[in-house]
């Protein structure tokens, strides 16, 4: 589980964030949406150290990740993967060596052992044989899914998500839903996704959190956000879908 206790971020003396409270559970999908600047971008960068919060706390289970020393802080890090909106594939390096970067990175193991990890992670986007292809070889679908292997490679505890749709079909779209919801409950591993997209919210979701200018207008189960008397939440919707 992932915790937000009144954190409060600032730009300038522009406060972005304004006291979020939020809980993300584990092996479930967690949603977090609102619109162009309402600040879950910033939120999301608070999370995993991207961005270091004005005031407030972020918990990662019971450790406090905004207040932990350098080797602790090592280990949580180890436990994040990050899924980006551009997929943020390095174009020089074929899918293995993208997918291994974590690996080499964060681990000891050997060559052997990289390679079987990296093969095991493709298997389980259903991206297999692919390894020595380099991105620009493949569609924007399957960078997206090497993405996923790649922020899985660590045996990972927490999945960020920005945006995993942007620039997809509709078709393309629904498989990547489908996919981020199978890992998430194959491996209990706590996701948290950034979207606008709402059928992916209704789709695949298992809790909301609706960011409004900086704070936490709405959070609950995505079966109740239809029957809310939330007007800004109402208004989104309605917006999100014509």
């Amino acid at each position: 589980m992932i915790e937000l206790r009144d954190v409060r971020k600032s730009f300038d003396g522009e406060e972005i964030l304004k006291g979020i409270n939020a809980k993300f559970e584990t092996g479930k999908v967690n949603l977090v949406i609102g619109s162009s600047g309402s600040g879950k971008s910033v939120m999301m960068k608070c999370m995993v150290g991207l961005l270091t919060p004005t005031s407030g706390n972020v918990f990662y289970d019971d450790r406090d990740f905004t207040n932990l020393e350098y080797s602790a802080l090592r280990e949580v890090r180890r436990e994040i993967g990050m899924l980006f909106q551009g997929t943020a594939l390095f174009d020089s390096l074929t899918v293995e060596e993208n997918v291994e970067f974590t690996l080499k990175m964060f681990t000891k193991m050997t060559k052997a052992e990289r390679r079987d990890r990296v093969n095991f992670c493709l298997e389980q986007v259903d991206m297999r044989g692919i390894n020595d292809k380099y991105p620009a070889e493949i569609s924007g679908g399957m960078q997206k899914r090497v993405g996923i292997a790649r922020a899985i490679a660590l045996d990972i505890k927490y999945l960020f998500c920005d945006e995993p749709n942007s620039g997809l079909d509709p078709v393309t779209s629904r498989l990547i839903d489908e996919l981020l919801q199978q890992i998430t409950e194959e491996f209990n591993i706590t996701t948290i996704i950034n979207t606008h997209d709402m059928k992916t919210v209704f789709d695949i979701g298992d809790d909301v959190v609706f960011i409004y200018q900086g704070t936490n207008e709405w959070s609950g189960k995505v079966k109740d956000i239809k029957g809310c008397d939330n007007e800004m939440l109402t208004n989104f919707i309605k917006a999100s879908f014509f």
